[in-house]
């Protein structure tokens, strides 16, 4: 493929459901942080790939020092995190040129494989838009919340053999998610895959995988360490 790789790494989050002083990006994982074994995924899978790193404002100079303690001397750009995602996303968007595949991933997903990162990055070839998915396997309700109680949806169900998870790495055009990210926010956009798809985007879809978990508790943390020795 002639156009270059960019990916950009979204490490902007507090981790405050995880309960650590550090946010969940820069937590030990069996011997190096969260964020780095992300980063290294994507540079053996692709070792030219351009690395844009969205950081907490608070925490850029933390991470700059952890990097030349470490003697992690990999070339990235660091772009600073915004009030959502969706503003960190845009503002690290401005940092990658036109006429690039750019994939946006999430910084806490460090059990991404290198292949299929690369499987995705040749898919793009003839994609637009490519989204990787996981089927279901739990049954699923539709309920509300009222009060302390969840409360049934009369009427609503959802059918399980059509119902899919979205994970990133998530690849576009660079052009023309830029031209998505311009957009109003809503509210709504609950990942980049949303927001190509309200500019018009059309979207494939590739499967993920099962491991490609995002660290959120720190049951997530403690199934990552057991994973990354494997």
């Amino acid at each position: 493929m002639d156009r270059k790789f960019y990916a950009v790494i979204v490490a902007a989050g507090s981790g405050v459901r995880l309960g650590s002083s550090v946010p969940k990006q820069f937590l030990d994982l069996e011997g190096r942080p969260v964020l780095r074994r992300t980063m290294e995924r994507f540079l053996e899978a692709v070792p030219d790939v351009r690395l844009v790193v969205v950081l907490p404002r608070d925490w850029e100079d933390y991470w700059k020092q952890q990097c030349i303690e470490s003697n992690f001397n990999v070339p990235q750009i660091v772009s600073r995190g915004g009030i959502t995602r969706f503003h960190s996303v845009q503002a690290a968007l401005a940092k990658v040129p036109d006429g690039a595949v750019v994939a946006v991933h999430d910084g806490v997903r460090p059990l991404v494989s290198p292949a299929l990162i690369r499987r995705m990055r040749e898919r793009m070839a003839d994609r637009r838009a490519l989204i990787p998915v996981i089927p279901v396997a739990d049954t699923l309700k539709v309920l509300r919340k009222e009060g302390e109680e969840l409360v049934a949806v009369e009427g609503r169900s959802i059918d399980r053999s059509e119902a899919y998870a979205a994970q990133t790495p998530q690849m576009f055009l660079s052009e023309e998610l830029k031209a998505a990210y311009t957009q109003p926010y809503d509210p709504s956009f609950t990942d980049d895959a949303s927001v190509a798809a309200r500019y018009g985007i059309p979207l494939s879809f590739v499967e993920g995988e099962r491991y490609n978990l995002k660290i959120t508790t720190v049951q997530d943390l403690e199934v990552a360490k057991k994973l990354v020795l494997l």
